[in-house]
C-alpha cells in the first residue's frame, strides 16, 4: 500500500487512527494519550494488513522471518548470560541468524541475477544455459533484511535486549511507516518506545505537518519533475541530444531526492503521530561538497548501517591504508548490490566507493581549497554522472546516456523538442524542487520565529497561520494530483 493511494489517506490512516486514540480519550489528561499494549497489537494487525496489501503471499516469508530472528535473538541472549563456554554458541546461533537471512534476500533478490550472468558464460562457451524459474521480489525485503540483521546482532553485542514479548519484536520488524523502504531503524532506538509510549498533542500535530510536507515533496515535485525524467531517458540514442541529456538528469536529480526523502518524511510523520521518534534519513544532501559528505546527508540510515554492521567490524579506520580503501570499496560495492540485482547498481556502488577513496588519498583537501560555488558544482556533478548509472536500464544505455551529456553523440532525429518537455508542471516542480533542495526555506523559519526581546513568547500568530495555510494549500494540491494521476510509484520500492 502506498502512501498516496487515496484508499490509505481516506480509509486505512483514519480508520487506525481512530482505533489508535479514541479507547485512550477517556480518563486520560488533555493532550496526552499513553498506550500500551492494546496500543502495540492494533498496529502490529495493521502493519500486516498494510504489508499485505502489496505483498500478498509473501506477507507468509515476511512472518516466517520475523518468527525466525525472535527465536535466534533469545538464543542468542541465552548463550550470553551463561558461563563463558557458553558465549561460542551464541556467535554460532548468530552466524546462523546472518546466514539465514543473507541466503533468503539472496534467492528472492539475486537468484535471477546470478543465473543470468551464469548463463550469459555458458553461451560464450556454446554450452547450453540451465533453467532457472523466475523469482519474485518481495516488497521491502531489503529493508525488513536489514532490520533483522541489525537485531540480533546487536543482543549479540550486547546493545540491546532481546525483546521476550512476540507482539514488541514483531512490532520492530513489521511497523507499517518504516516496513517497505525505511528508515532503517535500530532496535535500541525504539525498544522503550515499544514498552510504553505517550503521544502528546503537539507531537501529533508535528508528525501530521512532517507528513504534509512529505506527501507534497513526494506528489508535487517528485511525480512532476518523474515525466520528464522518464520520457527522456526512454528516448532512442538517435533523439537524444545534449540539451535533452541534462534536463533528463536533472530532473531525475531532482525526482529521486524528493521521492525518497519525502517518503522518509511520511514515515518519519506518521511514526511521530503513533508515538515513535525515528532518526533522520537525509539532511541537505545536495548541499555537501564532497562525496564523504554527502555520504553523511543522504540515505544516513542505510550508509550509518554497512558503516556499523560492516565496514567497522572489517576494521574501520583502524587497519593500513590499503586495507582502508579495500574495505571501502567492498562497502560501496555491496551497498550498489544492496539497491538491486543489476550490473548497473554495482557500478554506481564503485563509482562511489572510488571517489571516496580518491577523496581520501587528497582530492577532499583540493577541493575544500576551491570557491564555495565550485566545491557544489564539483559534487553535483559526480552525484549526478553516478545517478545516470542507478537510472539508466543496462550499462549499454548509461554509456550512451553519459555521451549525450558530454556532447560527443550525433543525434539523428529529434522528434520533440526540449520545451515539448518542459510543461508548466514541470518548471513550476523544477523551480520548487532546487529551492527545496536548498535549506532555504528552514533559515526563513528560523529568521521569523526568533523572538524579538519585547516577544519572549516567540512569533505573532500570523506566523503560525501562514504557516498552517501553507500546509493546507499543499495537502489540497497533493489530493488534486492523486486524483488526476494513475502512476505513482515510490523509486525505493523495487529496492
Amino acid at each position: 500500500m502506498l502512501f498516496t493511494e487515496p484508499s490509505f489517506l481516506f480509509l486505512f490512516l483514519p480508520v487506525l487512527l481512530a482505533l489508535y486514540f479514541l479507547p485512550t480519550l477517556k480518563g486520560s489528561a488533555y493532550g496526552k494519550r499513553p498506550h500500551g499494549e492494546y496500543a502495540n497489537v492494533l498496529l502490529l494487525a495493521a502493519s500486516v494488513l498494510f504489508y499485505a496489501r502489496g505483498g500478498g503471499a509473501f506477507t507468509w516469508l515476511m512472518l516466517a522471518s520475523i518468527t525466525f530472528n525472535y527465536l535466534m535473538a533469545m538464543a542468542v541472549a541465552a548463550g550470553l548470560e551463561g558461563p563463558p563456554d557458553n558465549h561460542a554458541r551464541s556467535r554460532a546461533w548468530l552466524t546462523a541468524a546472518i546466514a539465514v537471512n543473507l541466503a533468503v534476500l539472496g534467492v528472492f533478490k539475486y537468484a535471477n541475477f546470478f543465473a543470468d550472468n551464469a548463463n550469459a558464460m555458458l553461451a560464450s562457451l556454446n554450452i547450453a544455459p540451465f533453467a532457472v524459474p523466475q523469482v519474485l521480489l518481495p516488497i521491502g525485503i531489503s529493508f525488513y533484511t536489514f532490520h533483522a540483521i541489525s537485531y540480533v546482532v546487536d543482543v549479540y553485542r550486547g546493545h540491546a535486549t532481546a525483546q521476550k514479548s512476540p507482539v514488541h519484536a514483531a512490532l520492530y520488524l513489521l511497523l507499517f511507516p518504516q516496513l517497505i523502504a525505511g528508515p532503517i531503524i535500530r532496535y535500541r532506538e525504539i525498544a522503550d518506545q515499544l514498552a510504553r509510549r505517550v503521544v502528546a498533542m503537539d507531537d501529533f500535530a508535528a508528525g501530521a505537518r512532517r507528513f504534509v510536507v512529505g506527501l507534497g515533496k513526494k506528489v508535487l515535485i517528485a511525480n512532476n519533475v518523474a515525466s520528464a525524467a522518464d520520457g527522456i531517458f526512454a528516448l532512442a540514442p538517435a533523439e537524444l541530444t545534449l540539451a535533452h541529456a541534462w534536463l533528463g538528469i536533472i530532473c531525475y536529480t531532482l525526482q529521486i531526492y524528493f521521492d525518497f526523502s519525502g517518503y522518509s518524511d511520511m514515515a518519519i510523520g506518521l511514526g511521530r503521530m503513533f508515538g515513535f521518534r525515528f532518526p533522520e534519513n537525509f539532511r541537505w544532501p545536495y548541499v555537501a561538497d564532497t562525496v564523504q559528505e554527502f555520504w553523511r546527508r543522504w540515505h544516513i540510515s542505510l550508509s550509518s548501517w554497512f558503516r556499523d554492521y560492516l565496514y567497522v567490524p572489517l576494521g574501520g579506520n583502524r587497519v593500513s591504508p590499503g586495507r582502508m580503501y579495500r574495505n571501502l570499496v567492498l562497502v560501496f560495492f555491496l551497498c550498489g548490490l544492496w539497491h538491486g540485482a543489476s550490473w548497473n547498481f554495482v557500478v554506481w556502488g564503485l563509482y562511489h566507493g572510488s571517489f571516496l577513496v580518491a577523496e581520501r588519498l587528497g582530492v577532499a583537501r583540493l577541493v575544500r581549497r576551491l570557491p564555495t560555488p565550485i566545491r557544489h558544482a564539483y559534487l553535483l556533478l559526480v552525484v549526478m554522472v553516478g545517478w545516470v548509472f542507478f537510472r539508466a536500464d543496462t550499462l549499454h544505455a548509461a554509456v550512451v546516456y553519459l555521451g549525450a551529456m558530454a556532447g560527443v553523440s550525433a543525434p539523428g532525429v529529434k522528434p520533440f523538442d526540449v520545451a515539448w518537455f518542459l510543461t508548466p508542471e514541470v518548471s513550476l516542480a523544477l523551480v520548487a524542487g532546487v529551492i527545496g533542495s536548498v535549506p532555504i526555506v528552514p533559515a526563513i523559519v528560523r529568521a521569523v520565529d526568533r523572538p524579538a526581546p519585547s516577544e519572549a513568547e516567540g512569533p505573532g500568530w500570523w506566523v503560525e497561520a501562514a504557516a498552517t495555510a501553507a500546509l493546507v494549500v499543499m495537502l489540497f494540491a497533493s489530493i488534486l494530483q492523486i486524483a488526476g494521476r494513475s502512476y505513482d510509484p515510490f523509486i525505493y520500492f523495487r529496492f
